[in-house]
């Protein structure tokens, strides 16, 4: 078992880390941040934000380490696609935002070894 510098952060601290970089960005970028982490029966959802007239599901995926495990964007898949719309609509049915236009993006963070950000990626509309 290697115990190289990567090792030192949970998962749950590389996630935050992702999140908040992901926060940083769309609000320099002009989006409202309407809420962060909200959770109900059916999931969680990462980062709720609205640009002009759409309420927009953020995703975040971070990883770190080599990029040859796959890019972050790429773990999600038809089951995480499924939980997060179905989360988005009992948010929206909570809210009473039925009839508000929505998307449903993801930001992939790489994360370098000391948990700085690689590179960040904002796919709009990714499902």
């Amino acid at each position: 078992m290697s115990s190289g510098p990567e090792e030192i952060y949970t998962r749950r601290q590389k996630g935050a880390a992702g999140e908040k970089a992901a926060l940083q960005y769309l609000s320099a970028r002009g989006y409202r941040i309407v809420d962060c982490n909200w959770r109900c029966r059916s999931g969680e959802l990462d980062i709720i934000a609205e640009y002009g007239e759409v309420l927009i599901f953020v995703e975040v995926r971070s990883r770190s380490g080599s990029p040859l495990q796959g890019t972050p964007e790429e773990s999600v898949d038809g089951r995480k696609i499924r939980q997060v719309r179905a989360t988005a609509q009992v948010y929206m049915h909570m809210k009473g935002q039925h009839e508000r236009r929505v998307s449903f993006d993801v930001i992939s963070v790489m994360l370098n070894e000391d948990m700085t950000i690689a590179s960040l990626a904002h796919i709009q509309e990714a499902f």
